[in-house]
């Protein structure tokens, strides 16, 4: 009878340790798509900003057209690679930061342009939407290597591979200077 009740307890405690692996991986997965989801929100309202920057600009500095057409087409290229996977749309996303770079540093160069209210308003706007996106990606990044350790580490890599759960890729940028911020100086 005792040697049942602990054949018992055992299989018990192995269906335990299965429910609360899988639930685990199920949770760090839609922690990643919830994750995900946010860097889009915050893309999504940089991308919203950018012609209304565009546009103050172009009232300033018309004969800039290069630039100005360099951001648009920038900010179209990104938003396309919305569908894709993450490393193609931080590529996009990069190119998109260095158009706004350029953008910026043209600003230097109109002083009434500096001086003007919604000029400084979409600028403060965007340079706070560039810090939600970092945190966003930040956020997104730690879950995926919650995740991906999740699914390597044993244990739990043995429920993984029964339900083929796959690992995540990260959010990067491969050139240093496009992990940072663009800088706004007065």
């Amino acid at each position: 009878m005792i040697v049942w009740i602990i054949i018992i307890a055992i299989v018990v405690l192995l269906a335990i340790w299965f429910i609360a692996s899988y639930n685990g991986l199920v949770r760090l997965r839609n922690r990643i798509d919830s994750a995900w989801s946010q860097i889009g929100v915050q893309l999504e309202r940089r991308h919203d900003l950018i012609p209304n920057l565009v546009e103050t600009v172009k009232g300033y500095a018309a004969h800039e057209r290069g630039t100005l057409e360099g951001v648009v087409q920038a900010r179209n290229a990104a938003i396309q690679a919305k569908s894709a996977g993450p490393e193609e749309q931080a590529q996009a996303e990069n190119v998109l930061t260095g158009a706004l770079r350029q953008l910026f540093a043209l600003a230097e160069a109109y002083p009434d342009l500096k001086a003007n209210q919604n000029f400084l308003s979409l600028q403060e706007e965007l340079t706070s939407t560039e810090d939600r996106i970092a945190y966003a990606r930040q956020f997104y990044n730690d879950s995926v290597n919650k995740y991906d350790n999740k699914l390597e580490v044993f244990p739990s890599n043995l429920i993984a591979g029964a339900f083929s759960f796959k690992p995540r890729e990260y959010f990067k940028t491969d050139d240093p200077a496009d992990r940072e911020v663009p800088k706004v100086q007065f």
